[in-house]
């Protein structure tokens, strides 16, 4: 029963999320059945693993604070990690024209970065306190997300490729001293349910990032274009200048006259689509940004390895 419950919660919550945008979310009676479906799995989940002898997973280690602590933080990480990895490849990819190669070379430098770094976090996590790193890991993913709200429509290829090795630099300092300090009081027989569900609070963590990011973005497009036509006003001479220097572009490049004011028109309403989903995408960057700040903190309610040297 318990893997029953354990399967029907997280498939239905995995299908919530990865489908709620696509279909209005509450809206639709099948994204509302998954949710039912998921919500009272949890809710049946947690008594009836908790009464087991050996359960299938282990509810009272949420209810430590080390362990479940690491739990949330490594959902925050989790989060901005799927996010951010979606999000930018396909920002560039549906607002600056890249094409799937190109927007995967810009990621590469990040991931190079990430590689490199993880020998270091391991040996730092041998003689500094997990939470000092992560506080470091999550301060140093904070300002590259902040960093990244500079966006602009004009970014580069290097813009972005820098953007990317600024986010990855900050994980090997989670990965490694999230896991170590989950550990911290756990009796040997619970580290493979506590690997479990570390992993697992990864993956949810992911899955929401990426799905409230789609939903965000969605939203904050529509807003933001409402607000940029109504500041194009056809009456405004900025609104007439642009007209005419787009105008004269196409008529040099063979346009009639009355074609080529239409086609004008036309691409105008197109940038304002453009700027209006570049904002968005600068939203949820913003907002990714303060919720990792927030959490620094709280990286000092984990206890120290016993191992671990009392200050560093």
């Amino acid at each position: 029963i318990g893997f029953i419950l354990v399967a029907m919660a997280l498939g239905c919550l995995e299908v919530f999320l990865d489908e709620g945008q696509r279909n209005d979310w509450f809206a639709s009676t099948f994204i509302t059945a998954f949710a039912v479906i998921s919500a009272v799995s949890f809710l049946l989940l947690v008594p009836w693993e908790w009464t087991r002898r050996d359960p299938i997973v282990d509810i009272r280690l949420l209810f430590s604070r080390q362990f479940g602590m690491s739990f949330l933080v490594m959902m925050a990480v989790g989060a901005v990690l799927f996010s951010t990895t979606q999000l930018l490849p396909q920002l560039q990819q549906t607002t600056f024209d890249y094409t799937a190669t190109l927007s995967g070379l810009s990621m590469m430098p990040g991931g190079i970065a990430m590689l490199m770094l993880m020998p270091i976090s391991g040996f730092a996590a041998g003689i500094v306190q997990p939470r000092y790193l992560i506080m470091l890991g999550m301060s140093v993913v904070a300002v590259a997300l902040w960093h990244t709200t500079s966006l602009t429509p004009d970014a580069s290829f290097s813009f972005f490729a820098y953007a990317r090795v600024y986010m990855m630099i900050g994980l090997p300092f989670l990965f490694i001293p999230i896991s170590t300090a989950a550990y911290v009081g756990l009796p040997p027989q619970k580290t493979d349910q506590a690997s479990s569900l570390i992993n697992v609070a990864r993956n949810i963590g992911g899955s929401m990032g990426v799905s409230l990011s789609n939903t965000v973005i969605a939203q904050n497009a529509q807003f933001h274009q409402s607000v940029l036509v109504g500041h194009t006003a056809q009456s405004s001479d900025t609104y007439q200048q642009t007209l005419r220097q787009v105008t004269d572009h196409f008529v040099a490049e063979g346009s009639p006259l009355v074609e080529a004011r239409q086609q004008a028109v036309g691409w105008i309403g197109q940038e304002i689509g453009r700027q209006a989903s570049l904002l968005a995408y600068v939203d949820v960057f913003f907002y990714c940004a303060i919720a990792t700040a927030v959490l620094v903190p709280f990286a000092l309610l984990l206890r120290p390895p016993k191992s671990a040297p009392a200050k560093r």
